[in-house]
């Protein structure tokens, strides 16, 4: 397997995203989403704050912070790179597994292994912010993103409760709920982004 380029910092964020092999489906029923979520918390959330999620019928979206385990004085994993790594791959071993089991199946879900890009400034990170939750409304599943429940959007608004989501992280962004989903209501009017943002997202949109 080859070495990934991207190196999991202390306290930076990442976008982590992966889809179906050949984009096929990998989410095929309620319980599914429900299943895979569940693993996010059980390996992903002890090395890495989950900020923003959408998981799609055919791929998924985390925008996460990766805890400084050193601070923490945690023993989950002696460095936060090969923590988030290992917690991802334990993820979808686990998740494919139980796809296989569920629905008689053999074989690769996802295409390779899971696709990590660093957020590198405010805008960015804002922007993917949205994006990721208005995800559903553009691939035409639901009119609204509150509609959609396999993402962290309700989160946001206060309308559900959760333990993937951080609410500082909102308060500090936005200062209200009504500005963020004025900021995603302008996307999905406008359906663009800023240049540096069209580029940035670019990678994961093909």
């Amino acid at each position: 397997m080859p070495k990934r380029m991207t190196v999991f910092l202390p306290d930076n964020y990442y976008h982590i995203y992966n889809r179906g092999n050949n984009r096929q489906t990998v989410f095929f029923e309620p319980e599914n989403y429900l299943y895979f979520l569940r693993g996010i918390k059980k390996y992903l959330l002890p090395v890495a704050d989950v900020i923003a999620y959408c998981l799609m019928p055919t791929h998924y979206h985390l925008m996460v912070r990766v805890k400084d385990l050193d601070k923490q004085n945690s023993e989950v994993f002696k460095t936060s790179e090969f923590s988030v790594s290992k917690a991802m791959m334990r993820l979808s071993v686990s998740y494919t597994k139980a796809i296989n089991k569920r629905f008689e199946r053999v074989g690769s879900l996802f295409q390779g292994a899971f696709q990590e890009k660093a957020i590198k400034n405010s805008t960015h990170l804002l922007h993917l912010c949205r994006y990721i939750h208005a995800n559903p409304v553009k691939d035409g599943l639901v009119a609204s993103p509150e509609d959609w429940l396999y993402s962290n959007y309700l989160e946001w608004l206060g309308e559900r409760e959760g333990t993937l989501f951080d609410p500082n992280f909102v308060k500090d962004q936005f200062s209200s709920v009504e500005e963020y989903k004025g900021f995603v209501r302008d996307y999905l009017r406008a359906r663009e982004h800023p240049e540096d943002v069209k580029l940035y997202l670019s990678s994961f949109e093909e």
